[in-house]
């Protein structure tokens, strides 16, 4: 995993409007298909976890877990940990990031 590279376009994306963060509006996102990726903090709840791994797969999104959560608020600009990516070019380049 290229930690860097991926803080750093979940930056750009963030500053190009294609990032939904907090819980209640990644929810929205995966409701309304806006996302096409969700990252959930390794630090976040056991119950946060679950709920957006099971909203991810009733709804066909990925959900991924990874990076803490200060490493994502630090990205984004926002104390967060949990953040949807609505775009699917960053979104695509992310995970293959991951792997």
């Amino acid at each position: 995993m290229n930690k860097q590279k991926i803080l750093g376009l979940l930056g750009i994306a963030q500053r190009a409007g294609k990032i939904e963060s907090g819980e209640g509006m990644v929810v929205e996102a995966i409701r309304h298909h806006k996302a096409k990726l969700v990252i959930v903090s390794c630090d976040a709840s056991q119950n946060t976890k679950d709920k957006m791994i099971n909203k991810g797969d009733y709804y066909h999104i990925p959900v991924k877990v990874a990076l803490q959560a200060d490493e994502l608020s630090q990205s984004i600009g926002k104390a967060r940990k949990v953040i949807a990516i609505c775009d699917s070019g960053f979104a695509r380049k992310i995970i293959e990031l991951l792997h």
